[in-house]
């Protein structure tokens, strides 16, 4: 088991980097990261996981009761109509021969919701994903270089749910505060079986159970509670080795941050994104909705899928809205 110093995150970010960086993997242009695992061959083969022809939607909805509390400025999606059916019935619209519609618009934070971290989305001192000058890659104009929409078209592969809530955690869900070790993640394989093996390309889903916990609070009449921001179960900074060595193309879990908050140290914010994203290259998704799929997992014992899961194609964002379907 990894021994970290918790008083010393700078360090431990910089001795974890210079063991899973990735600058330059993929020459000094690339502005794809770890999507560049993900071929055509591998899509070919996890399209022949499709057998029963089910979908699963993984995502939360996109409406103004959304997790979100107003820190840093994210707030949940404010969906606006334009034009309503009283409009078209009191002929306000002035289309001709009976003709009606209805039209809407939505304002939100590109991250409010289900979404992926792009890699213009964390810095570490300064530098962005392959080590080029942070203020060379996003200005007030967006993400110039590693905008969302440069992976629009290859976020389709073999997806594996690694179900750590059921397999390692309590009535299937993980406490806040757990950290998702190396040790979690490989018990978890090891117990759903040959399905689970995660490898090269792999879009791995890691389902904690948190986001069944805060909605059971929402349907109480309690709110999200500290879902957006708070203590959450989620991965140990300590997993970076395990992220860069199996080669994933990207990773998504059902919490807000995706890693264990509070983290691991005693002073620092988000440690295993400063590695993850600039470094390793690696796309992060947050606020997947894990449940459906993984009690379809769990009833017959299959964990692989085709996942299709293409962020909004917005020029420059440094993470959008995703729609991720699960195919079985």
């Amino acid at each position: 088991m990894t021994t970290l110093d918790r008083t010393d995150p700078e360090g431990e970010i910089a001795k974890t980097v210079a063991r899973v960086s990735n600058w330059g993997r993929w020459g000094e242009d690339d502005v794809r990261g770890t999507m560049n695992f993900l071929t055509d061959a591998s899509r070919v083969a996890a399209a022949g996981l499709v057998r029963t022809g089910r979908s699963y939607s993984l995502s939360l909805p996109f409406d103004m009761d959304g997790p979100q509390n107003g820190w840093r400025r994210r707030t949940n999606p404010v969906h606006t109509m334009l034009d309503t059916g009283t409009d078209a019935v009191t002929g306000i619209q002035g289309f001709p021969h009976g003709i009606g519609g209805a039209d809407d618009v939505i304002a939100m934070p590109l991250q409010c919701s289900t979404q992926w971290d792009g890699l213009g989305h964390i810095f570490d001192h300064g530098r962005a994903w392959n080590g080029r000058p942070a203020e060379s890659v996003v200005t007030s104009l967006g993400d110039g270089v590693t905008g969302i929409e440069t992976v629009a078209d290859v976020v389709c592969g073999r997806g594996v749910l690694l179900d750590v809530g059921r397999a390692v955690g309590t009535d299937g869900e993980l406490p806040d505060g757990f950290a998702i070790t190396e040790e979690h993640l490989e018990r978890t394989i090891a117990a759903q079986g040959a399905s689970a093996a995660v490898g090269r390309g792999d879009i791995v889903v890691v389902r904690t159970g948190q986001l069944a916990r805060a909605r059971r609070g929402v349907a109480a009449g309690e709110g999200w509670g500290g879902y957006a921001g708070g203590s959450a179960p989620g991965l140990s900074f300590t997993t970076a080795d395990w992220l860069h060595r199996t080669e994933i193309a990207a990773i998504a879990t059902d919490t807000w941050g995706f890693e264990v908050r509070p983290n691991e140290f005693d002073d620092a914010f988000q440690p295993l994104h400063q590695v993850a994203i600039p470094h390793l290259g690696l796309f992060l998704g947050e606020m997947w909705d894990l449940d459906g799929l993984a009690s379809a997992c769990a009833e017959d014992g299959r964990y692989d899928f085709l996942l299709t899961a293409a962020p909004l194609r917005v020029t420059g964002a440094v993470g959008a809205p995703v729609n991720p379907i699960a195919l079985r």
